[in-house]
């Protein structure tokens, strides 16, 4: 019964976290030094990716229509417009792919430390800042997905490439490149929902087969575990995307910037404190 409580805890987190541009897996990185799952680390590695299942169902569901090219209540000009946002998307997740993969290993191995996630949150939260503040009085060259070009998508997804180090944010990073591209919050933002259906998905099947690959099979506990983290994230990210689609339309990302500055600097004060 404990265990469960603290899948709903890491729920919580990861529905919040996910979309808003301060780094899911850094908190929960962070949060799980404080509440422990009593699992074997193969789960847990594998618990802590595959919750992210719930946020791309909120996605999914959020924006179906949207992202449906065979809704009868599009016109040829619609579906071809949304079969063209998928091409995109795909375009965007080819640099993840190509970089995240090869990498995966060595990243779960050596860059899941407080350290790390501290220095990357403060680092985000600096450009989310700085680049605010450039773009502050420049007219946005994208306001609708038809505006972007393939080309633009790929540099896109490179920015969310870079978020393979933990505490950098896929959301941040992808947010951050597409307004530098040119982007407005709003589509910026939109954009990265909908490069986290493949990508998140991707790494699902990755935990998972790799989690199997191992030997491991799954409990009746942990099945129960992973489904109540599963979804609770998807009920909570369904609560924060609706809310930060809304705040975006009226406010800049320097919140999240200062946010990300004051917790990797209570991260850092800790470590040096304990050491």
């Amino acid at each position: 019964m404990l265990d469960i409580l603290k899948a709903i805890i890491i729920g919580i987190v990861e529905g919040i976290t996910e979309f808003l541009p301060i780094s899911s897996t850094g908190h929960i990185d962070l949060v799980s030094q404080f509440v422990k799952i009593n699992q074997n680390a193969d789960f847990m590695s594998m618990f802590e990716y595959v919750i992210q299942f719930g946020a791309i169902l909120a996605v999914i569901i959020l924006y179906f229509n949207k992202l449906n090219p065979f809704s009868p209540k599009k016109t040829t000009t619609e579906k071809s417009q949304t079969w063209s946002l998928w091409f995109k998307v795909a375009i965007a997740c080819l640099p993840s792919v190509i970089i995240g993969l090869p990498l995966n290993d060595w990243m779960d191995q050596h860059l899941h430390t407080p350290l790390v996630v501290a220095s990357m949150l403060i680092l985000y939260g600096i450009l989310f800042i700085v680049i605010e503040n450039l773009y502050r009085n420049k007219k946005p060259q994208f306001t609708n997905f038809s505006s972007i070009g393939y080309k633009t998508a790929l540099f896109i997804g490179a920015f969310q490439a870079l978020s393979i180090v933990p505490g950098t944010s896929r959301s941040g990073a992808t947010i951050l490149g597409a307004i530098i591209l040119g982007a407005s919050r709003y589509i910026a933002t939109e954009f990265s929902f909908f490069l986290a259906i493949p990508t998140m998905f991707g790494v699902s099947i990755l935990k998972i087969g790799k989690f199997l690959l191992k030997g491991n099979s799954f409990t009746g506990e942990q099945m129960l575990i992973l489904a109540t983290g599963t979804i609770v994230s998807f009920v909570v990210a369904i609560i924060t995307i609706k809310w930060l689609m809304k705040f975006v339309q009226s406010h800049d990302f320097k919140p999240f910037g200062w946010y990300r500055i004051i917790l990797g600097a209570i991260v850092l004060i800790t470590l040096f404190i304990q050491h």
